[in-house]
């Protein structure tokens, strides 16, 4: 009888954690055969591969497909390979796929208010009253800031040359970043130059360093669906943390704008002006017209918007500088090109760093895109299916909370799309050449209308990073350096490099 029992035990727990196993099968979807329990998903859950790399494995594997099937545990998801139905996930029929699903419970996490997290209505008033927030003219006023911390960027610089040269310019450009955002983001100065242990460069490294017990707990998140009430993954140190930081800002500025015009200031407008309203993109009328909705930005909200703002703002652009300059070692003939240019272009400009200028770096611009390019900070963007939906071009219809996957990095280093898609070529986005590029084989910063609202400033804030470290300093490959530099496999959300991105810096033997 105690056989008989376990035996009945096994069996219910196969028939549990195979549940949804035949949702692809049915539909005629490729995938690799699912494991019970893991799904597709056992590599992740071990820390052995990032999901982007097990997105682009299968993106190669099943080269013919339009999509592949995936399972997170029991639950089905979507790798879309086909630029055209891309199109219409991000762009065309956005009202079906609005929800990002990166998201958990905000009331546990509060940092999760974000708009990066948070869906629907709310996400959609947010980025109604965030928006402002990122005009040309706000930029340019917050170029004098940039100015500022490129110059602790040369005086850190000539530090390192002295010792020998070399470095991490991973850590560095996200020490140079984390100045920015702090500088025109909170009117701080966190003097994570100088200092490579301040503690806004620890809080940092803290937002994206994932402990053992944070791991086991987003692996149970995902495995088990039925668990998720009771499952909180915060980290409580960052929500403190984060809190305290906007707490003393807040007193500092009497709980109001103060003339600044950065985005503590923007918040804090909003918390003034009270009630956010808009139309509704989730509940219609009888007539099918959106309803209106409103909400309130209260501290909790805020707090989130500057965490999220903090977090996105320094990573993804110390990400993407620091592989371009990783490449640059290996192209110095680009490399010399960039520096002529920069030296050309501020001559005009009596050799000052302004945003004219930096706008006018076209190559240094190119190399940056191609950096983006091969090395996409979100080499995955998701998305969530909110209602029946049959994929353009196919017989596959989905249904409701089947999770999108698109491989950014994928797409963005095939041959189809990109010749030599390997290789680090920046003129393939000058002139016409860059033109012909489907807007949907490249997605660094996403498209539609969830693509990242703080593009522009991240954009401009590297290019003049960028600017600022090879005006006067030249970089190579260290003795430690590898030419492919690899991918850390615990690393999801934004991609990071295991080991950091070492190399040497030299003074340029000559500065116009």
């Amino acid at each position: 009888m105690f056989f008989v029992l376990i035996l009945l035990l096994f069996v219910l727990i196969y028939l549990y954690s195979t549940r949804n196993h035949g949702y692809w099968s049915k539909r005629n979807v490729k995938h690799d055969f699912p494991v019970p329990l893991f799904g597709n998903h056992i590599r992740n859950q071990f820390g052995l591969k990032s999901i982007t790399q097990i997105t682009t494995e299968l993106y190669n594997k099943y080269s013919d497909e339009k999509v592949v099937g995936y399972y997170t545990g029991t639950t089905p998801e979507l790798i879309i390979r086909d630029p055209d139905i891309i199109r219409c996930i991000l762009s065309v029929d956005f009202s079906c796929f609005y929800v990002r699903g990166m998201g958990r419970d905000p009331e546990k996490e509060p940092l999760l208010y974000s708009l990066f997290h948070v869906e629907g209505d709310q996400w959609k008033l947010l980025r109604q009253r965030l928006t402002p927030a990122f005009t040309t003219a706000k930029l340019k006023n917050m170029f004098p800031l940039i100015v500022n911390c490129a110059e602790k960027l040369h005086v850190v610089g000539e530090g390192i040359v002295s010792r020998g040269g070399e470095c991490d310019v991973r850590e560095l450009m996200a020490r140079f970043t984390t100045e920015f955002i702090g500088a025109c983001g909170f009117g701080i100065e966190m003097d994570s130059i100088n200092n490579e242990n301040s503690m806004f460069r620890n809080l940092g490294r803290l937002l994206f360093e994932r402990s053992f017990t944070e791991i086991i707990k987003m692996n149970l998140y995902e495995l088990f669906p039925e668990l998720r009430y009771f499952i909180c993954v915060r980290d409580a140190n960052v929500e403190k943390s984060v809190f305290e930081l906007v707490t003393k800002i807040r007193e500092q500025r009497n709980n109001k704008p103060c003339g600044r015009n950065d985005f503590i200031d923007l918040l804090l407008a909003i918390e003034e002006n009270g009630t956010i309203e808009g139309e509704s993109i989730e509940k219609v009328d009888a007539d099918n017209k959106p309803l209106k909705v409103e909400m309130e930005m209260d501290f909790k909200c805020m707090v989130a918007q500057v965490f999220v703002f903090f977090a996105a703002g320094f990573e993804t652009s110390s990400s993407v500088t620091s592989y371009t300059l990783h490449e640059l070692a290996y192209h110095p003939d680009i490399q010399a090109r960039i520096q002529d240019e920069i030296d050309e272009v501020l001559s005009r400009y009596d050799n000052k760093f302004c945003y004219e200028a930096v706008a006018e770096m076209t190559l240094l611009e190119m190399a940056l895109k191609e950096g983006l390019r091969l090395f996409p900070s979100l080499g995955v963007l998701n998305r969530v299916c909110t209602r029946r939906y049959t994929l353009p071009g196919t017989n596959v219809t989905i249904d409701p909370g089947v999770k999108i996957m698109i491989p950014v990095q994928a797409l963005q280093t095939d041959e189809q799309y990109f010749k030599d898609a390997k290789e680090f070529r920046p003129e393939r986005f000058s002139g016409e050449e860059g033109k012909k590029i489907n807007k949907y084989t490249y997605l660094p910063f996403g498209v539609g209308p969830r693509a990242c609202i703080g593009s522009r400033l991240g954009h401009m804030q590297s290019l003049a990073g960028l600017a600022a470290l090879l005006q006067k300093f030249t970089v190579e490959p260290s003795t430690c350096t590898k030419r492919v530099p690899p991918i850390k496999p615990t690393s999801n959300v934004v991609q990071g490099v295991e080991g950091g991105l070492n190399l040497k810096m030299k003074l340029r033997n000559k500065v116009k």
